[in-house]
C-alpha cells in the first residue's frame, strides 16, 4: 500500500506541476512584434527667401530677410529662391514694402516698391490718381478717418439764389472713395492709435473724379469727408457730380468759375 500511495502522490505532483506550467504560459503576454518601418521618399527642399519679422506698408525690409527650406513641390513661381538669386538678401534689404507683410511669408517682388519709383505712385491702382484735399477735425469725422478707410465727399456752398435768406446747399459729390493717406501717414502707427487729426487727406480717384473735386475745391465753402461703414464699401456707385466737369453732357463747352458761380461758354477752336 505504501508503494502505491507514493506512486499516486508522485503522479499528482507531476500533474499539478504540468497544470501550473500550462497556466503560466497562458497568462504570459505574447512576445512583442517587430515592426520594420518603411522609409518614404525624401522630400525635395528648396531655399526660399522669407521674412523674419513683420514689415508695415511703406516700411523698409531691412534685416528681416532670411532663407528657409521649402518643399519644392509647393513653390510658387513668384517666390525668390537661393538657386535662382543667391544674392537676394543683399539685393532686396533696402526695398520698401508696398503692402503690409508678415513673419514667415515668402517675399514677392510684386509687394516691393520698384527701384526709382515713389511709394505713393507704386500703390496707386492702374488708371487712378492721388489727389489731396484739406481737412480738419470737424470735416473728417472728428479725426477718426484713417488711411484705407472709405469716405463720401460732401460739398457745402452758398446758394446761388439772390435772396438774403438763401442759405447753403449741401451735396455729396463723390462716394465710396478710398483714403490713401492722412498727411504723411499711410497706415495706423505702431501703437495702434485709432485717431489722427490731420490737415490733408490724399484720396484715390479716377481722372474724372479728380476733375470733380478740383472744381469743387473752387466752388465749396467747405468739403467734408463722411466715413463709411465697412459693409458699405461694397456698394457700386453710379451717381456722382459729373455735371461739374461734363458740361451737362454737351461737348465743346468750357465751365467758368467766377466768384463761386459756374457758367458755361463755348470752347474756342
Amino acid at each position: 500500500m505504501a508503494a502505491s500511495r507514493l506512486i499516486i502522490l508522485g503522479v499528482a505532483v507531476a500533474a499539478a506541476g504540468g497544470a501550473g506550467y500550462v497556466a503560466k504560459n497562458m497568462m504570459a503576454p505574447p512576445p512583442p512584434k517587430i515592426v520594420v518601418e518603411e522609409k518614404g521618399p525624401a522630400i525635395d527642399l528648396t531655399d526660399v527667401l522669407v521674412l523674419r519679422g513683420d514689415v508695415p506698408m511703406g516700411g523698409p525690409v531691412g534685416e528681416m530677410l532670411g532663407w528657409q527650406s521649402w518643399p519644392s513641390d509647393g513653390l510658387n513661381e513668384n517666390f525668390i529662391t537661393r538657386a535662382d538669386d543667391p544674392e537676394a538678401i543683399e539685393k532686396y534689404k533696402g526695398s520698401i514694402a508696398r503692402v503690409a507683410m508678415y513673419s514667415g511669408e515668402p517675399l514677392r517682388k510684386s509687394k516691393l516698391v520698384g527701384e526709382g519709383q515713389s511709394f505713393m505712385s507704386s500703390i496707386l491702382p492702374q488708371g487712378y490718381r492721388a489727389v489731396a484735399t484739406q481737412i480738419a477735425a470737424d470735416t473728417s469725422a472728428g479725426g477718426f478717418i484713417l488711411p484705407n478707410d472709405y469716405v463720401d465727399v460732401i460739398m457745402t456752398r452758398r446758394s446761388d439764389t439772390a435772396t438774403a435768406t438763401a442759405g447753403f446747399v449741401t451735396e455729396t459729390i463723390l462716394k465710396n472713395i478710398r483714403v490713401l493717406a492722412i498727411d504723411q501717414a499711410i497706415q495706423e502707427d505702431e501703437e495702434g492709435r485709432r485717431v489722427k487729426v490731420g490737415q490733408t487727406a490724399t484720396l484715390e480717384l479716377t481722372p474724372q473724379q479728380a476733375e470733380i473735386i478740383t472744381v469743387a475745391q473752387q466752388l465749396a465753402d467747405r468739403l467734408t469727408l463722411s466715413l463709411r461703414a465697412i459693409v458699405d464699401t461694397r456698394e457700386k456707385v453710379s451717381d456722382e457730380a459729373d455735371y461739374l466737369v461734363s458740361g451737362n453732357g454737351r461737348r465743346g463747352t468750357v465751365r467758368m468759375i467766377r466768384a463761386g458761380t459756374v457758367t458755361e461758354e463755348g470752347a474756342r477752336k
